[in-house]
C-alpha cells in the first residue's frame, strides 16, 4: 500500500471508536483503511487535484468519499457505473450521513432523459405508435402519470425496464421540443436539472455524465451543473464507456422509430408523394438488413462492406429524397421541425460511418437478431478525457476496487489521460489470507479445447458436496454458459438436489434474489453478472471462473486497439491486454467475498495460470489469498470454516 500521511485530522470523529455513523450503521467499525482514504479525498477537494484511489472489498470507500464532499461546502457531482448504485448513493447513504453529520443536506439524483415520463409524448405520441401488446404498460404509465413528482420511470416497477413501451414515453435529445413544448413547465426532466443545478451534491451514472463531457467536447451547452469536485466511483469502467461517447453510430431500431414518428406526425398532411418517399426508407433499410453478415458479433467494417455498398448506397440516396421532402413541410409543426432535424443528422452521419476514409479510430458493425448499428470508435481517447479533466479547476477522485495491477496505476492513468494524479491502494481489510482459498484444478485440458467446458464440470462440481453454501459459475463467453446448461443435465446428481439458476432464464436481478433466498444454489452467468453482484453470507461460498478473462482477439476493436498500441512502439499483449484481463479477473473474484465474516473458495479452471509465464501476474493480484492444486486442501478449508461457524 502506498503510504499516506493524513493531513485533515477533523475527519477522525467519524471513523473513530465513538463515531456517530455507530448510530445509523448497524455493525459500524473502525477501518483505518477507510479513514486514510476519507482524508485523502478531502485533501484532493480542497487542493482541486486529481487522486486516483483502489479501495478493496471492504474498505467502507462509499463513505470515505461521501463525509468529506458533504463536509468540503463545495458543490460535488458523484457518477456511479450503475442506476443501482447511483439509486443506493442517493435513497441510502446520503440521508444516512444526512443525520450522522447533522445538519440538513440539498443534494440531488439526475439521470439521463430517457429515464423520465415526458408527459407529451404520452399525449401525443405513445398511441398512435403502441402496438396492441402494449397497451397495457400503456394505461399503466398513463395511471402512473398522476402519482408521480419525479417522473423517474425507476418508480413504476410494474413495467420491465425494456418495455418498448418506454421510447414513446420518453423524450431524446432529438426529439425534446424544449422550451417550444405546451407543457415546458411541468417536464420531470427540467425539474430534476433544476433541482441539480440548486442541490450540492448531485448523484449521476457515467452515461450521463460522459454524455456531457462529449457534448462539451463539440462546443454545445453543458448538460449537467458546474462542480467544483467530481468524483467517480466504478471508475474502471470510464475508458471504454468513454470510447462510446465520443464515437459516432447509427442504429437500424434508431431508423425504424424514426420513420414510424414521421409516418405518424405526416399522414394527416394527405401527401402521397411524402408517403412514397418513406415507404422507399424503409424498403432500403429492409434490404440492407437481409445484406447483414448471418452471425451475430462485431465486424470490422472494411471486412463486412462486402455484399452491403449498394443497399448502403441506396439507404442514404432514400433518406437524402425523404429529407428534401420532409423539409418542405417541416415549418408546418415544431414536431415536424424537430424530426426533419434527426433525419439530417441521419444523412449526415451515414455516409461517414460506412466509408473507409482513415481516421483515428475504427468503423465497425454490431449485428443483433433483428438488428444492426455501426460504429465509428476512437482507439485512443486519452486525449479527450485529458482536455476534460484539465479544463477547469475541479478536483477529480477516481475510485474503484481493480485499477492497479498490484500497486501500478499506469495502464489505468495512461488511459484516463491523468498527469500528475496521485494514486493511492487501499487493500481489502477482510482476512483474505484465512477465509478465501484459490483452487487451482489440475489436468484440464487448453481453453481452446472443445471438451473443456465439461471437464470443468466434471472437475469441480463435486465440490457442492463439500459445503452448503451457493455456487457461482462465471463463463467468459455466452458460448461456454450454453454449453454448460446443456451439460448440467447429465450431471445433476453431481447438485444433490441443488436449485439450478441460469443467465438468460429469467432477468439478472430476479435470479439474483432467487439466488440469495435458496442460499444453496448453482448460478451459471456471464458478462453483466462479472461486476456488481453482492451476495453475502452461506448464499455464495464457491466462485467457479472458466477462463482467465481476455478479451477476444478476433474482436475488431481489440485488433484495432492492439494497432494502435503497435504503431506507437508499445507491446499490446503486456501493455493492454494483460492488464484488462487481469483487473477483470479481479472483479470476477471480487464477488465472493463481500463482509468480514464470509469465506469461500475461488475455482480458477484455466491451466494457463500454471503453464504460462503470464500467469504469475493474475495469481499476484489475488494475494494474499492462498493456493492449492488440490481437492483435499479444499475439503480441509470448508471443514474449518463450516465448524467454526456451527461452534
Amino acid at each position: 500500500m502506498t503510504l499516506y500521511s493524513p493531513v485533515v485530522p477533523n475527519l477522525s470523529e467519524y471513523f473513530g471508536q465513538n463515531s456517530p455513523l455507530q448510530d445509523y450503521l448497524p455493525g459500524f467499525q473502525v477501518r483505518q483503511g477507510q479513514s486514510w482514504m476519507a482524508e485523502a479525498v478531502a485533501q484532493a477537494i480542497d487542493e482541486s487535484t486529481q487522486l486516483v484511489v483502489e479501495a478493496g472489498t471492504g474498505t467502507g470507500k462509499t463513505f470515505a468519499y461521501l463525509l468529506p464532499a458533504l463536509l468540503s461546502d463545495r458543490k460535488t457531482i458523484i457518477s456511479t457505473g450503475t442506476k443501482a448504485l447511483q439509486d443506493q448513493l442517493y435513497h441510502r447513504d446520503l440521508p444516512l450521513l444526512g443525520k450522522a453529520v447533522g445538519r440538513p443536506l440539498q443534494t440531488a439524483l439526475l439521470k439521463g432523459r430517457s429515464n423520465y415520463l415526458c408527459l407529451h409524448r404520452l399525449d401525443t405520441v405513445a398511441d398512435q405508435l403502441a402496438s396492441a401488446g402494449l397497451f397495457e404498460d400503456l394505461n399503466a404509465v398513463r395511471e402512473w402519470r398522476h402519482r408521480t413528482t419525479s417522473g423517474d420511470r425507476a418508480e413504476l416497477i410494474e413495467i420491465a425496464e425494456n418495455s418498448s413501451v418506454w421510447p414513446l414515453v420518453t423524450s431524446t435529445a432529438d426529439n425534446c421540443l424544449g422550451t417550444e413544448c405546451p407543457l415546458y413547465k411541468d417536464c420531470h426532466v427540467v425539474r430534476a436539472r433544476r433541482k441539480a443545478q440548486e442541490a450540492d451534491l448531485v448523484v449521476v451514472n457515467h452515461h450521463l455524465l460522459l454524455a456531457d463531457l462529449a457534448m462539451k467536447e463539440e462546443g454545445f451547452i453543458e448538460f449537467l451543473p458546474g462542480a467544483d469536485t467530481i468524483i467517480l466511483d466504478e471508475a474502471h469502467q470510464i475508458p471504454d464507456l468513454a470510447a462510446q461517447f465520443f464515437g459516432v453510430s447509427l442504429g437500424s431500431r434508431e431508423l425504424e422509430r424514426l420513420f414510424e414518428e414521421l409516418r405518424a406526425a405526416t399522414l394527416p398532411l394527405k401527401d402521397a408523394e411524402l408517403q412514397q418517399c418513406l415507404d422507399g426508407a424503409k424498403k432500403a433499410l429492409l434490404v440492407l438488413l437481409a445484406e447483414l453478415p448471418r452471425e451475430e458479433g462485431r465486424y470490422e467494417m472494411s471486412a463486412a462492406i462486402q455484399g452491403m455498398e449498394f443497399p448502403l448506397i441506396d439507404l442514404s440516396e432514400a433518406l437524402r429524397i425523404l429529407l428534401l421532402r420532409i423539409e418542405s413541410v417541416s415549418q408546418l409543426t415544431i414536431e415536424l421541425e424537430k424530426l426533419c432535424e434527426q433525419l439530417g443528422s441521419v444523412v449526415e452521419r451515414l455516409p461517414y460511418l460506412s466509408n473507409n476514409e482513415n481516421w483515428d479510430g475504427l468503423r465497425w458493425l454490431e449485428v443483433n437478431p433483428r438488428s444492426m448499428r455501426l460504429h465509428l470508435t476512437p482507439l485512443d481517447v486519452a486525449d479527450n478525457l485529458k482536455r476534460v479533466m484539465n479544463s477547469g479547476s475541479q478536483a477529480w477522485v477516481l475510485t474503484s476496487a481493480t485499477l492497479a495491477i498490484g500497486e501500478d496505476f499506469s495502464h489505468f492513468i495512461s488511459r484516463m489521460g491523468l498527469s500528475g494524479a496521485q494514486a493511492l491502494t487501499f487493500p481489502s481489510p477482510y482476512a483474505l489470507e484465512s477465509n478465501a482459498l484459490v483452487w487451482l484444478p489440475s489436468g484440464l485440458p487448453q481453453p481452446s479445447d472443445k471438451s473443456h467446458t465439461g471437464a470443468l464440470l466434471e472437475t469441480v462440481l463435486p465440490i457442492v458436496s463439500l459445503t452448503s453454501g451457493g455456487v457461482f459459475l462465471l463463463f467468459t463467453s455466452h458460448r461456454a454458459l450454453n454449453a454448460a446448461k446443456r451439460r448440467m443435465k447429465s450431471l445433476k446428481n453431481l447438485l444433490n438436489g441443488r436449485p439450478l439458476l441460469a443467465q438468460g432464464d429469467a432477468p439478472r436481478d430476479d435470479l439474483l434474489r432467487r439466488f440469495r433466498d435458496y442460499g444453496n444454489s448453482v448460478l451459471l452467468g456471464t458478462g453483466s453478472f462479472w461486476e456488481g453482484v453482492d451476495v453475502r453470507g452461506q448464499a455464495l461460498t464457491v466462485v467457479v471462473i472458466d477462463k482467465l478473462p481476455f478479451a477476444s482477439p478476433a474482436d475488431p476493436l481489440m485488433m484495432a486497439r492492439l494497432e494502435y498500441i503497435r504503431r506507437q512502439g508499445e507491446n499490446g499483449f503486456t501493455g493492454h491486454q494483460l492488464p484488462l484481463a487481469v483487473l477483470a479477473l479481479k472483479q470476477g473474484v471480487g464477488r465472493l467475498l463481500r463482509d468480514e465474516t464470509d469465506y469461500g473458495v475461488i475455482v480458477l479452471g484455466d491451466p494457463r495460470v500454471l503453464d504460462k509465464s503470464y500467469g504469475k501476474f493474475f495469481l499476484e493480484s489475488l494475494s494474499p489469498m492462498q493456493t492449492t492444486e488440490t481437492l483435499d486442501d479444499v475439503e480441509v478449508f470448508f471443514k474449518r470454516h463450516e465448524v467454526a461457524n456451527t461452534g
